[in-house]
């Protein structure tokens, strides 16, 4: 007894000394690349025994073993097991995880495993968004993905963008995708009211500007079928949705970045100097050293500062972002000043069967903007007037408005001596218009939602969101009395002429979306899982805008917008109807059913099938719903294998979407009044049949990874074909009614066909080095067939280009082909040759137009971007480039030709060339250009400081940071820049590839500072 009493005694002391022996306590810190990581867990592997990093990513386990291994993990990087080994400190730092980032995409009603995908989707991470923010989101993708080709309509701050998924996939209605924002799609519709129209329309601005890049956390990319059929009508030009960040650690976390930006003209488009227009013959007026550019360019400054606050639980979390953005344009009294807010709530309850979703963005925009019009006459806008102008006048004088103006006043009797106006010359001061000349907007922007899901059963969840996004633009223009030009800003009274014109445009949004769907996620057995969505949606879209302009103002009145009563009354006086004012309403309502059913196999085969029954208001009443399927299949050829090839997967897709992006009422019949003494129109131009567009789509692609999962890329091949193309007619309406149009559905066919390639090579990673590299690129082919039709777009401005348009849709032809004369050169006595029906040499009166083997539309885009680390020190730059294409330099066709000189300036090119003085400027191919380029769209350097006396200020880390913008262009295009699509739709065709007077594109630099406490 006394042995065995013994023998445990010896036996529970051995067990206490070795515990004792061999359980301590570890400490340590947790970092990623930017610092020290609060809220990171760390746990013993195999047991309970756990802690979290405090504010400084410090931590403490107690009692862990002497060969415990400790598991150390973050919401988005890569976990991490460390070994003990007998050390009693243990500092990690966790890698970001890429391919963890981009394992599950976000889609329609759900989300997806990249790597179980049926469809060609892509998923960009704000990981991968350039440093600087852009001032619109939709920059961010230039050369990101294969397939998505982004064009600003200028460089001014703000332009609207012009994105196209897989090619342009219609004639009439609209091509941008479908912008769903944290599941609530956007009413695709311009943000604000287009331009003034003083001296020519200039476009809206984006209706994305109102979102901060540094709120988004993700951006998907659904580009085929079997993706974009989940969103039905709409779906067509494939979908992009956006989600937003939330708050991520269990710590309070505080960021701040700011950044200061300095732009300057970049542009290779000159007139010549002073020096060479006397040198040339120009008349001299005896003034010196004028510039146009520093009559009208600056150097523009841009200021960034952005903070935000985010804290998180397991049962919450929340993150709220202020953000500030001012930018002054290169063209003076130009810029945009934004300002931004953004709230992103979750909740869990009753042990996380019930959870609610709190999300809000608002933005306060100002724009300022010249006299940059996309369609001025043949007196030009601010650019042009800059460019024109005679380099020895002076820009001042001494006369009572203070502005040297070339003009007489002897062909206007009721204008006072000591009042200039412009006389048959038609010139513009530059100084004088830029200062003469207000137009600005102020955009107020909410979107807003609330979701809850109820998670009914183990695998049933129901879910149900409300959206609204709510919108106030107002634009305000006007042009003083000083300005005085034949035909412009005009009004007569009493048989004496007034000037001066102001006007006051405004568009208010309210659209309500409502979906509720139910998810039921289960597996079947260990060979065999469903995942199936079913649900209702409804979507109210409401829109009403107004304009009113007033013409003809006292000579001394300056404040014309805030006292448009000044001008002259139709009412009051004889002439002209100089006050005009139009208001408009509209309402568009969609209902849909829509369903999805995906099956895994074996974790081998994936199938993904999905119908959408959409109803819309703005259709005929025999057309009111469609019917939008798709299927896609995947197959694993190769899983997770070691060695060269890792991972292979076949996918394929089928499916049909629509696109109802055309104007609300086009299938009804409707009444307008036009004045009081009960003048009526009875429009009978309805049509019961009208129906959506709709895109029917196949696709092939393979995905892989290859070399130890470093490389890893994609390959597609897809095919589209439009049909039942929307398109106005002619007039059908009877007298007395006025003429109108009839929207029918053509018989035609617009067909995309293309190939896209994506790369991605994980070079290096270590603790102190990292780099990769990815690029992509895409071809595509356009054709219309069967449409009957012989189109014309393209409008063309300037002198002697009245009615004259570029471009034409017709059989048989990509879209936007150019339909030009073609230029031969100059003949002996330096007019210009062209070529007839039959191809040969002639003069401008027996010249045929042609049909040239020449489009808008690029044949090829690509995209390039690297980044790499060591240490401290980060790096990373992005190109992007289209090829193919041709560009229509109406610019050059407008101002540019030898019968101006000496009364307008012109390039020495120009001056130089074997023109005749009396040589017309007819649209040929003289002005077409290739449009190809490649840029360097953002080049970065920056360099991160951590620990030491940040600690003792609580910062986590600091980072510094040098940007620069636009630094390289390689391009032949002659043009101020290659990467432009003005709108210049000719009857209501829409156009590509036309450059007239577009505000210039700046090269930027930028220096930043981010810091996280």
């Amino acid at each position: 007894m006394k042995n065995r009493l013994l023998k445990g005694l010896l036996v529970f002391l051995t067990v206490l000394t070795g515990g004792f022996a061999y359980s301590q306590d570890i400490s340590g810190t947790v970092s990623d690349s930017n610092g020290p990581l609060p809220g990171a867990s760390v746990v013993v592997k195999g047991t309970t025994n756990s802690a979290s990093t405090d504010l400084n990513g410090k931590y403490a386990i107690k009692n862990a073993g002497e060969n415990a291994v400790l598991v150390f993990s973050y919401i988005g990087l890569s976990t991490q097991e460390v070994s003990v080994a007998g050390k009693s400190l243990v500092n990690v730092v966790l890698q970001d995880d890429q391919q963890k980032l981009n394992e599950v995409i976000v889609v329609g009603y759900g989300s997806v495993k990249k790597k179980d995908a049926t469809g060609a989707v892509d998923q960009l991470s704000s990981k991968q968004f350039d440093n600087v923010a852009a001032t619109n989101p939709g920059e961010i993708l230039r050369g990101k993905t294969a397939g998505v080709q982004v064009t600003s309509s200028s460089g001014e701050p703000g332009a609207g963008l012009a994105i196209r998924v897989r090619g342009n996939s219609s004639i009439r209605s609209g091509n941008n995708p479908l912008i769903v924002i944290d599941g609530v799609p956007l009413d695709g519709g311009d943000l604000s009211p287009t331009g003034s129209g003083v001296l020519g329309a200039s476009s809206a601005r984006s209706p994305l500007n109102f979102i901060n890049q540094s709120d988004i956390e993700s951006m998907s990319i659904l580009k085929d079928a079997s993706s974009t059929a989940i969103y039905g009508a709409r779906g067509a030009n494939g979908v992009i949705i956006i989600t937003t960040k939330k708050g991520k650690s269990k710590e309070p976390q505080l960021n701040y970045n700011s950044s200061v930006g300095f732009s300057e003209y970049k542009g290779e488009v000159d007139v010549m100097s002073t020096q060479q227009y006397l040198a040339n013959g120009g008349v001299d007026n005896g003034s010196r050293g004028y510039n146009w550019k520093d009559a009208i360019l600056q150097k523009g400054i841009s200021v960034n500062n952005e903070v935000s606050y985010s804290s998180g639980t397991e049962k919450s979390n929340t993150r709220i972002s202020l953000g500030a953005n001012n930018v002054d344009g290169i063209v003076k009294n130009t810029g945009m000043d934004k300002y931004t807010f953004s709230l992103n709530n979750s909740n869990n309850f009753f042990d996380d069967k019930f959870k609610l979703d709190t999300k809000l963005l608002y933005a306060g925009i100002k724009d300022r903007a010249a006299n940059t019009s996309r369609n001025a006459g043949f007196i030009g806008n601010q650019i042009a007037s800059a460019l024109y102008w005679n380099p020895t006048n002076p820009i001042n004088d001494s006369s009572p408005d203070g502005y040297f103006n070339p003009g007489t006043v002897a062909d206007d009797p009721t204008t006072p001596v000591d009042e200039y106006v412009y006389g048959a010359e038609n010139y513009l001061n530059p100084l004088q218009l830029l200062n003469s000349y207000t137009d600005y907007t102020n955009t107020h922007k909410i979107l807003g939602s609330l979701t809850s899901n109820v998670k009914l059963t183990k695998n049933l969840k129901y879910t149900l969101q409300f959206g609204v996004e709510t919108s106030v633009s107002t634009r305000k223009g006007q042009l003083l009395p000083s300005i005085r030009v034949q035909d412009i800003s005009r009004a007569t009274f009493n048989g004496k002429t007034y000037y001066g014109q102001a006007s006051i445009s405004s568009i208010n949004k309210f659209n309500t979306t409502l979906e509720q769907y139910l998810t039921y996620d289960k597996a079947i057995s260990d060979n065999f899982k469903i995942n199936v969505v079913g649900g209702f949606s409804y979507y109210n879209y409401n829109f009403d805008a107004y304009n009113t302009t007033a013409k003809g103002f006292n000579p001394e009145q300056t404040n014309l917008i805030d006292n448009m009563q000044g001008g002259i009354s139709w009412s009051g006086g004889s002439g002209d109807n100089n006050w005009r004012t139009n208001s408009f309403r509209n309402q568009v309502e969609l209902q849909s059913f829509f369903g999805r059913f995906n099956a895994e196999i074996y974790n081998k085969l994936f199938l993904s099938a999905t119908l959408r029954r959409d109803g819309s208001s703005k259709l005929g009443k025999n057309n009111k719903y469609g019917n939008f399927p798709s299927v896609g299949l995947a197959y694993k050829v190769v899983d997770g294998k070691d060695g060269l090839l890792n991972d292979l997967k076949v996918r394929g897709s089928y499916g049909k979407t629509g696109n109802q992006e055309f104007a609300p009422n086009s299938a009804l019949r409707f009444a307008r009044y036009t004045e009081p003494s009960g003048a009526f129109s009875d429009q009978i131009n309805d049509n019961p049949n009208l129906k959506w567009e709709e895109v029917t789509s196949i696709g092939i692609g393979v995905d892989f990874t290859l070399i130890k999962n470093k490389l890893s890329g994609t390959l597609d091949y897809y095919k589209r074909e439009t049909s039942d193309l929307i398109f106005p007619t002619a007039s059908e309406s009877t007298q007395p009614a006025p003429p109108s149009i009839k929207y029918v559905n053509l018989d035609g066919i617009l067909e995309n066909t293309g190939i896209e390639a994506t790369l991605n090579y994980n070079i290096l990673s270590n603790d102190s080095f990292k780099w990769d590299v990815s690029g992509n690129v895409s071809f595509v082919k356009n054709k219309v067939k069967d449409l009957g039709l012989f189109l014309p777009t393209a409008e063309l401005n300037g002198q002697g280009l009245s009615n004259a348009f570029a471009q034409v849709i017709t059989d048989n032809y990509p879209a936007y082909t150019y339909y030009l004369y073609e230029f031969q050169g100059y003949d002996a006595t330096g007019n210009s040759i062209y070529t007839d029906a039959a191809g040969n040499n002639t003069g401008l009166g027996t010249a045929s137009r042609k049909l040239l083997d020449k489009t808008p539309l690029p044949k090829m885009n690509l995209g390039f971007s690297t980044s790499l680390s060591y240490k401290n020190f980060d790096f990373s730059t992005s190109f992007y480039g289209a090829f193919g294409h041709y560009l229509y330099n109406n610019t050059a066709n407008a101002l540019f030709f030898k019968g101006a000189f000496p009364v307008r300036n012109q390039p020495f090119e120009v001056i130089s060339s074997g023109q005749a003085t009396g040589d017309p400027n007819s649209p040929s191919t003289k002005y077409l250009e290739k449009g190809d380029f490649l840029r360097m769209g953002n080049i970065t350097f920056g360099y991160t400081l951590k620990g030491g006396i940040l600690d003792k200020a609580k910062i986590k880390n600091l980072r510094f940071y040098v940007n620069g913008t636009n630094l390289l262009l390689f391009t032949k295009y002659t043009g101020f820049d290659p990467e432009v699509d003005i709108d210049k739709n000719f009857n209501g065709v829409p156009s590509a590839g036309v450059d007239y007077l577009a505000y210039p594109r700046s090269k930027t630099y930028n220096f930043g500072v981010n810091l996280t406490f």
